[in-house]
């Protein structure tokens, strides 16, 4: 079992130096302010077509109660991140791999006890999660639609933020609304935007400078430019078909829209800052407890 947890929470407070050095993957959590924009689907295909340029990707499902990246992939997952503290499964054991190259971590029906972590879990679960900054280029996760107390320190701890909304009024405020609480509490955290199921380009542009412009007036933040997807009837037969959009029609526009938007990220982000001290890891107990 464990050692007195006292001495346990203080040595893993002290990142583990077999996962604090060298190339760490880059942590990228994924929001929107509602549901129905589309932000998993993105996030799949994203993490694909990131894979499809030789990185290593994870994606661990996040969104509470409504987790679907095992649905839009037509895989039965055999374990959920549940079963890490349940079970005492090791990290790798629930790691579900599949034919689309794809890696991903269910969040299950109980993904609710991963938030409300006492010290003893906390401490097991940081360890476990390094084994994954060490092995893989980039992390995605999966976030519900809102935000909650419990799953901001995931938020918040990442090291890209992408916010994924439609340009519906509704849908725009809300990702605002979304992008001003997390700023609130991590002014530092950089936010990339994609505007999903445009009808135009122009819509598409209108939507990216109309939060741009809020989001400098309000909250004294520049938001880096992800890009545009336009509506596309694929989309909606991928799902039905349970294959992600750029394996279903690799050739369809918004499937090379998605490809020149994940070069354009590659090309221009800033990868993972590898001082120790804005590791994952660090910032996430430092949220944790805070809250």
């Amino acid at each position: 079992m464990y050692r007195d947890q006292a001495e346990q929470l203080r040595k893993n407070m002290q990142v583990n130096d077999k996962y604090s050095h060298g190339e760490r993957a880059t942590v990228i959590s994924v929001i929107s302010g509602k549901g129905g924009v589309g932000k998993s689907n993105v996030t799949l295909n994203f993490a694909l077509t990131l894979g499809q340029q030789n990185k290593s990707v994870l994606i661990i499902d996040l969104d509470i109660g409504m987790g679907n990246i095992d649905i839009l992939l037509g895989h039965q997952s055999r374990h959920s991140i549940v079963e890490l503290f349940e079970q005492r499964l090791s990290i790798q054991d629930i790691i579900e791999h599949t034919p689309n190259n794809i890696s991903y971590i269910s969040g299950g029906s109980g993904l609710s006890t991963l938030f409300q972590m006492s010290e003893q879990k906390l401490s097991y679960f940081l360890d476990q999660f390094g084994w994954l900054l060490s092995s893989y280029d980039y992390i995605f996760l999966d976030m519900g639609a809102g935000v909650t107390s419990d799953s901001l320190s995931f938020i918040l701890s990442a090291d890209h933020c992408f916010v994924v909304t439609t340009p519906e009024p509704t849908a725009m405020m809300d990702a605002y609304a979304m992008m001003k609480h997390v700023h609130q509490q991590n002014k530092e955290l950089p936010f990339y935007l994609l505007i999903n199921r445009a009808e135009s380009i122009r819509e598409g542009r209108k939507a990216l400078a109309r939060l741009q412009a809020v989001s400098e007036r309000f909250l004294g933040k520049s938001i880096e430019y992800l890009g545009i997807l336009l509506y596309d009837k694929v989309v909606s037969r991928a799902v039905i078909k349970q294959v992600p959009f750029t394996r279903f029609a690799p050739n369809a526009s918004v499937s090379k829209q998605l490809k020149q938007i994940v070069s354009v990220y590659l090309s221009e982000s800033q990868p993972a800052n590898q001082k120790v001290e804005h590791t994952f890891i660090a910032k996430f107990k430092s949220f944790f407890t805070e809250r």
